[in-house]
């Protein structure tokens, strides 16, 4: 019985599991096709994506880059054409070939040729080389004319900068150049124009300081290529937006007569329009050519100006610090008449000397001044007459009249490395040199010596402020993209208007009086006055025994142990509109070397004034037609 049971048993065993096994295949189909069916309806979006990256590319079109121009409309950084030479390696059969051929058309020596055919290995066939740039139209049609002899080659037109006034303008607009991998590590944006091979940013002046706004905006263009990168074709292409237009205050004829003032000189001139701050020259000499700096400086070039021991790279106007002298004692002498040490009738004794704990302290005039108040003390540069009231007056309130005259203080300018100068102070020493400050400090001082440091910007600024008797600041940019900027310090100065007037009545007597240390550089003009003060500060400390035996002059010396020579001043004397700051570095004497320097370029500012407004410039829109027409 129970055997013929057992063939029953086996069939039903056999049709549990197949029906078991079915129900399981039925679930992992189902699971399957509900998951076909998620990814073909619920990421189709995502896939799709994916293979249209593997077809479709970004890729970003440079903007023209912003112009700069002077106050008078006239362009100082513009963009002309860039004509250069591209390869394909692919569509040349024989690079070397085509390229020697093409060496008898356009200038490439053979070193530039070593350099694209390497570069030609790294990059995939199709990818252009630029084999030459910079070249002229002449160039360009010689090549198109001979084209069937150069397969691979294409000409393309760009830009590059250019700056007309080259030296003139170099300290202020700067120049430009590719972006470095240490530009590219310490930037502090994200902008994707800096991803651009070759894409050229500001290195220095203007172009480095309004870099972003002078830049624009990268343009987009969406094309279509094949599976190895080649471009088939484009599909879509945003245009990019300009730089802004910037316009400075410099007046290109000012500015480019200052030069020619300065002559061989090394040095600065600063001149301020005192109605609005405005910087009409700004100027660093001696100078060099930013254009040789666009595509990179020849390693000849770049020695001669590295080595040359009158820093042209330096911008002495804003970053040239220099001891003050006698120009200073306009600070000491506003010092006192506020804190009641002196009065207009105060007076001293001048020996030639002053004696302070066994050490001398001399004047300029070693045989003294006999007495002198404090209008004949600026007018004949007594340095005794200061030594005796510095004592009184002390550091702290000496420098406190510094920084409300603009000395000390970093003015914002829209340029790089603009140096505050020094005024010193008691704590400043004592954390500085771990010393504490003495009398000698504070007689040094006095007169512009010892710690005390100010740049010719700095220096035209004190000027302004004693002539105005407002807090006027420097300006150098008039407008952006045709935006006005701000004009600041219209508010009076807090310094007694009396003291004021004594003070501007002893700057008209340098000039104007006999015996004033100026007085042989009055204007060339019988219905304009000057007023200003000379300034001749010491580089080296003079010995007892230097003196004993009779000082060196200075053209016996060495330049660089020579004093620096300085004049400020402002005119017209009873309607001020322009002040002037000048050092000319070693050049000696004040009253001989920087005062005629300073008188000059006064009146020839005065004789432009009636012309100098401002011209209307284009607007960002307009940049590439102002280019072409530049």
């Amino acid at each position: 019985m129970n055997r013929l049971h057992k063939p029953g048993l086996l069939r039903q065993k056999l049709i549990r599991r197949s029906v078991l096994l079915g129900a399981v295949q039925g679930v992992l189909v189902f699971g399957l096709g509900v998951q076909m069916h998620r990814i073909m309806a619920g990421q189709n979006r995502f896939f799709r994506l994916l293979a249209e990256e593997n077809r479709l590319n970004i890729r970003l079109i440079p903007p023209v880059r912003g112009l700069v121009f002077d106050r008078l409309g006239q362009p100082v950084a513009y963009n002309g054409p860039n004509y250069k030479i591209d390869m394909v390696r692919e569509q040349a059969k024989n690079p070397e070939t085509v390229l020697r051929r093409l060496q008898t058309l356009v200038p490439i020596s053979d070193e530039d040729i070593a350099t694209a055919l390497e570069k030609m290995q790294k990059y995939r066939g199709f990818v252009p080389i630029t084999v030459a740039q910079n070249l002229d139209w002449q160039h360009i049609a010689a090549v198109s004319i001979n084209s069937p002899a150069l397969p691979g080659i294409t000409t393309e037109l760009g830009h590059h900068r250019i700056y007309p006034q080259a030296k003139d303008f170099a300290h202020i607009v700067g120049y430009v150049g590719p972006v470095s991998d240490h530009d590219f590590k310490n930037r502090n944006d994200d902008d994707p124009l800096l991803l651009i091979p070759q894409f050229q940013i500001g290195k220095t002046g203007v172009e480095r300081r309004i870099d972003v706004p002078l830049r624009g905006k990268a343009g987009v263009e969406q094309i279509e290529v094949n599976s190895i990168g080649r471009v088939m074709r484009v599909l879509k292409r945003e245009e990019p937006d300009p730089g802004a237009n910037v316009q400075l205050t410099i007046d290109n004829r000012l500015q480019a007569y200052a030069f020619e003032r300065l002559g061989n000189e090394s040095g600065s001139a600063v001149v301020m329009d005192l109605r609005n701050g405005d910087l009409v020259a700004l100027v660093s000499a001696p100078t060099f050519d930013p254009n040789k700096f666009v595509h990179g400086i020849s390693v000849t070039d770049w020695t001669e100006i590295n080595e040359n021991k009158y820093k042209p790279m330096l911008n002495k106007a804003i970053t040239g610090t220099y001891p003050p002298g006698s120009t200073y004692k306009m600070v000491t002498a506003l010092a006192a008449l506020r804190h009641g040490i002196v009065d207009k009738g105060t007076s001293h004794r001048c020996n030639g000397f002053v004696e302070v704990f066994g050490r001398r302290f001399h004047c300029w005039n070693r045989r003294g001044h006999g007495r002198v108040a404090l209008h004949t003390s600026l007018k004949e540069s007594c340095d005794v007459y200061y030594y005796k009231v510095s004592q009184e007056l002390g550091i702290e309130r000496m420098s406190a009249m510094a920084r409300e005259l603009g000395l000390g203080v970093s003015h914002e300018l829209d340029l790089p490395a603009v140096r505050s100068g020094l005024v010193p102070t008691k704590s400043w020493k004592k954390e500085t040199h771990d010393r504490n400050w003495v009398v000698g400090d504070t007689i040094n001082a006095s007169i512009g010596q010892g710690f005390v440091l100010s740049s010719p910007v700095q220096l035209a600024v004190m000027t302004a402020r004693i002539a105005t008797g407002t807090k006027i600041s420097p300006r150098l940019i008039n407008a952006i993209d045709n935006r006005p900027q701000p004009v600041k310090g219209r508010e009076p100065i807090n310094i007694e208007p009396d003291h004021l007037e004594t003070v501007r009545k002893a700057m008209w007597a340098v000039v104007n009086e006999r015996g004033g240390t100026a007085g042989g550089s009055r204007l060339h003009r019988r219905d304009v006055e000057m007023a200003g003060k000379t300034g001749t500060s010491q580089v080296r400390y003079i010995t007892r025994e230097e003196r004993e035996r009779g000082v060196f002059r200075n053209e016996d010396l060495p330049w660089e142990r020579r004093d620096h020579a300085l004049f400020i001043g402002y005119a017209p004397a009873d309607s001020p509109r322009f002040a002037v700051s000048v050092v000319v570095e070693h050049g000696g004497s004040g009253s001989k070397k920087a005062a005629p320097v300073a008188r000059d370029i006064l009146q020839k500012a005065l004789n432009l004034a009636p012309d100098m407004n401002y011209r209307t410039v284009p607007n960002r829109k307009t940049a590439e037609r102002a280019s072409e027409k530049a």
